[in-house]
């Protein structure tokens, strides 16, 4: 990975532990107080060895030594429990954090951007890569304070003691973060790998199990299987890889803390026996003196080795930082309208809608409609026709705030892009084609977007949608329960079921993109009832094949490769043989 990169994505993470609240602050002081503690305890502990062995005390003239040790060992024991707690709060808070600020860009972005990639993919982003996060903030950052500060403590109190055990500890100590930064040099490229692989993976999966059927149907399900095997190894391989650096690393730092114990205690194992006679000002050396640096030792060297241990929470952090930052740095279709959304409030109990030189882009920046300018008065009805690929779904996104677009595009006089997306998206009613319906009960699909509604509202709702006497012939009633991807009821009473949600939003604008799709007669009779009588008085613009249909529209705007070509009432349009809508109309007679 580029130095630059990982510096910048470093400099990111770091600056989102103000997520952690206090928590992060609270485990640094509990470590610091543990460091002291430790201190304390191997003093308390060389004394009362010093004591019994040395100087022939009694058991009873070193009980308050006994009795303040005890007290030690236990305090430790719950400040490191206490400090494990505060720590994972810390990182639970940043993941939720992380996660809510993840959830939010997307919603930015908008849909059309979302299916850009898979929904595995976004499962990969959101869950593993959010998760790989916590260790840096419960245990590297904190650990990165106290690699300091306890070693310093230490060797503060070695020093006026034995000046060549303070030395070999100094000389020794910086061989650890040596070789830590050494292997955290390829851990952090090794799980930005890692990290792309499963994301390739996670998408390819649900992918093929969302297509399973399809699969199965043009007997392709041998193949797929062989590419799931493959992307499958491929992450096993870089797994592998990513767990051979982490035991390469604690490996290696044992061993150089084993070895720097090792001197210190030929030290004062030669120096007891006579054969080495320097490093005591003068003083000689005490078996206290010994004891309390040989018990020190040990925790001298254990932050740097936490920290080395830790360091690879630090490399999984930043391989998983850098996906998350590009989509978290990615330009939203407001920013890519060359307009600084000011977020005015305005009123849209009633709303129309015009475009001067209207031109939207896809998400790369790849031109998909326009120019075009046209206008619709509030509460006027209009259809938008046109072959496929004429930029109907363009123009329908653009509405909605999913795409980027060049040139006016106007709500109520006010640009759209300076106006709060959420009270503008708060007044649209959307029904396409494809529902979404998510998992639970018939009640939360309809109160999705008001969960205030009462259970009165909800059933009047479903009345309005013609979809009453199914609920009240069913044994659940509004319990009904919905699997994903609709599971559980028709497509036509899931169209009736995101209509009765769509009623629900007491909306001023209706956008609808082929509602009535894939329905049979009876069920597009029952929508499209239910659609007329809600949109009364409203204003509304809908996507749709059924040309023949289009006679009560006030306005019919006609789209070819990207331009409007035609404009005005069915009447007008279908008397212009010439023209594109007549085209449309006798392509459509022919078909039936």
């Amino acid at each position: 990975m580029d130095k630059s990169l990982e510096k910048s994505l470093t400099q990111w993470l770091k600056s989102r532990q103000f997520a952690c609240g206090v928590f992060l602050k609270l485990s640094i002081f509990l470590g610091i107080v543990n460091g002291l503690a430790i201190v304390a305890q191997a003093y308390y502990l060389a004394t009362i060895l010093d004591g019994v062995i040395m100087q022939h005390q009694s058991v009873m003239a070193l009980q308050g030594a006994f009795v303040t040790l005890i007290c030690l060992f236990a305090a430790r024991a719950l400040i490191a429990y206490a400090r494990e707690r505060v720590s994972f709060e810390a990182g639970k808070r940043l993941r939720q954090d992380i996660r809510q600020t993840i959830l939010n860009k997307l919603i930015e972005l908008g849909p059309v951007w979302i299916k850009g990639r898979p929904a595995g993919a976004w499962a990969s982003i959101v869950f593993e890569q959010v998760e790989d996060l916590h260790d840096f903030y419960a245990k590297y950052l904190p650990q990165m304070m106290l690699a300091g500060f306890i070693p310093l403590t230490i060797l503060v109190c070695v020093f006026p003691l034995n000046w060549a055990a303070g030395l070999i500890l100094l000389v020794t100590a910086p061989l650890i973060p040596m070789f830590m930064i050494l292997v955290g040099m390829g851990a952090a490229d090794a799980n930005r790998k890692n990290f792309t692989a499963l994301s390739r993976l996670s998408g390819h999966f649900m992918d093929r199990l969302k297509g399973l059927s399809t699969l199965r149907l043009f007997h392709r399900g041998e193949v797929e299987l062989n590419k799931v095997e493959v992307a499958s190894e491929d992450f096993r391989t870089r797994t592998m890889s990513v767990l051979r650096l982490a035991f390469l690393s604690s490996a290696v730092l044992e061993f150089f803390a084993a070895v720097s114990i090792a001197v210190l205690a030929v030290y004062f194992g030669f120096s007891y026996l006579g054969h080495l006679n320097f490093g005591h000002y003068d003083l000689g050396i005490s078996l206290f003196t010994g004891l309390f640096i040989l018990i020190l030792a040990p925790e001298f060297y254990q932050p740097l080795r936490d920290l080395g241990t830790h360091y690879h929470a630090k490399a999984q952090a930043i391989g998983a930082a850098e996906s998350l930052v590009e989509l978290l740095n990615t330009p939203t279709p407001q920013t890519k309208a060359n307009a600084e959304p000011s977020n005015v409030d305005i009123d849209l109990s009633c709303v129309s809608i015009e475009a001067k030189n209207l031109t939207v882009y896809s998400q790369d920046g790849v031109c998909l409609l326009g120019p075009l300018s046209f206008s619709i008065a509030a509460k006027q009805h209009v259809a938008i026709v046109g072959p496929s690929g004429a930029g109907k779904t363009s123009l329908i996104n653009a509405l909605l705030g999913f795409l980027p677009y060049q040139g006016e595009l106007s709500i109520n006089g006010q640009p759209l892009n300076q106006i709060s997306l959420a009270q503008w998206r708060q007044n649209l009613a959307w029904l396409g084609q494809d529902p979404q319906l998510f998992h639970g009960s018939l009640r939360d699909n309809v109160a999705l977007a008001n969960p205030q509604l009462s259970d009165e509202q909800v059933m009047k709702l479903l009345t309005q949608a013609n979809l009453g006497e199914f609920v009240a012939s069913h044994a659940q009633g509004l319990n009904v329960s919905i699997s994903d991807q609709a599971t559980g009821v028709s497509v036509g009473q899931a169209q009736r079921i995101a209509l009765a949600r769509a009623l629900g939003q007491q909306a001023s604008v209706y956008v609808l993109d082929e509602p009535t799709a894939s329905l049979d007669l009876h069920s597009e009779q029952l929508v499209q009832q239910a659609l007329n009588q809600a949109m009364s008085g409203k204003t509304c613009v809908m996507i749709t094949h059924r040309i023949d249909q289009l006679t009560a529209m006030d306005n019919i705007m006609v789209l070819n490769q990207g331009k409007l070509v035609q404009q005005g009432q069915f009447d007008v349009l279908a008397n212009d043989r010439s023209g594109m809508f007549a085209q449309l109309l006798n392509d459509e007679k022919e078909t039936v």
